[in-house]
C-alpha cells in the first residue's frame, strides 16, 4: 500500500534513537501517522514542526499498519513567524485542535482548505484574529456541531440577532432574550461574517466557540479537556489587545 500527497503537520514524536511518527493532515487521507525514518536528524528535524506543509509518501504492506514516510519540504510556517508569539500561538492552536478533532484517516477536504488558507494568514494579515474565528466556527461545523446562527430561535427573525442559546447553539435576537440574556452567550457580528474585528468582538466570539468546543465536541470525544494550545492562544490575544488598547 503506498499514496503520495501534500499535507500539514500536526505533530511530531519521537520513536527510538533516530525516528519520529508525525501525525498530518491532507485532503485526501484525512489526519494519518507514520514513521519518518531518520526524522530525529539534524537534516530533517527543522523540517519537522507543527505548520508545516510537507509532501508525503506513505507506504505500507498492509493498509491498517501504520506505515513510513518519505518527506520533503514545501513551506515552513513556523519558521516565518518565530517573532510574533501570537501568531505562533494560533498556528499550534490549529495544529492541536485538528490533530485532537479530527477522526484518523477520513477525509475533510473542505476542513483541510480550510486550514490551509488559515496558517498562510498568520503573519501577513493584521485581520487573521477574525478569520481563526470563523475557523473554529468551521470545525464545529464539519465535525457536526455547527451553529445555527441564521434566525432568531424564538422569533424567526433575522434583525438584531445578538446571542447564542448554550443549549441548542441557535442565535437568539436582543428582544427575545429578554431576562434570560445572562444565561446565553454573546453572538459578535464577526460570527455573523461582518462587524470590523474589534477585539472585545473577537474575545466575545472565541467565548462562544470554545463553549461549543469543550461541551459539545470535547464531550463527544469522551469528555477530554481541549488542547492546551487553544488557552494559551486566547491568553495571548487577551494581552495582545491590552498590549494595542
Amino acid at each position: 500500500m503506498e499514496w503520495r500527497e501534500e499535507g500539514v503537520l500536526l505533530s511530531a514524536q519521537k520513536h527510538g534513537e533516530t525516528s519520529v511518527i508525525i501525525q498530518v493532515f491532507c485532503k485526501e487521507h484525512g489526519r494519518h501517522a507514520g514513521v519518518v525514518r531518520g526524522g530525529a536528524s539534524r537534516k530533517i528535524a527543522p523540517i519537522l514542526q507543527p505548520g508545516a506543509q510537507l509532501d508525503l509518501a506513505w507506504r505500507a504492506r498492509l493498509e491498517e499498519h501504520i506505515g513510513t514516510f518519505k518527506v520533503e519540504p514545501v513551506k515552513s510556517r513556523a519558521a516565518g513567524i518565530m517573532d510574533d508569539p501570537t501568531a505562533l500561538a494560533a498556528l499550534n492552536a490549529i495544529t492541536a485542535l485538528l490533530a485532537f478533532t479530527l477522526p484518523e484517516r477520513a477525509a475533510h477536504p473542505v476542513l483541510f482548505h480550510h486550514s490551509v488558507a488559515m496558517l498562510d494568514l498568520l503573519g501577513t494579515n493584521d485581520a487573521w484574529p477574525v478569520a481563526y474565528l470563523k475557523w473554529e466556527l468551521a470545525l464545529l461545523e464539519e465535525m457536526g456541531f455547527g451553529l445555527d446562527l441564521e434566525t432568531c430561535a424564538v422569533t424567526g427573525t433575522r434583525d438584531d440577532l445578538t446571542y447564542v442559546s448554550p443549549k441548542s447553539g441557535r442565535a437568539v435576537s436582543a428582544e427575545a432574550a429578554g431576562e434570560w440574556a445572562d444565561k446565553l452567550l454573546p453572538l459578535p457580528p464577526e460570527l455573523l461574517g461582518v462587524g470590523t474585528g474589534a477585539a472585545n468582538n473577537v474575545a466575545d466570539g472565541l467565548l462562544t466557540t470554545g463553549f461549543f468546543l469543550e461541551h459539545r465536541l470535547a464531550h463527544s470525544l469522551g469528555d477530554r479537556p481541549l488542547p492546551g494550545a487553544r488557552a494559551r492562544l486566547v491568553d495571548r490575544l487577551h494581552h495582545w489587545n491590552l498590549a494595542a488598547d
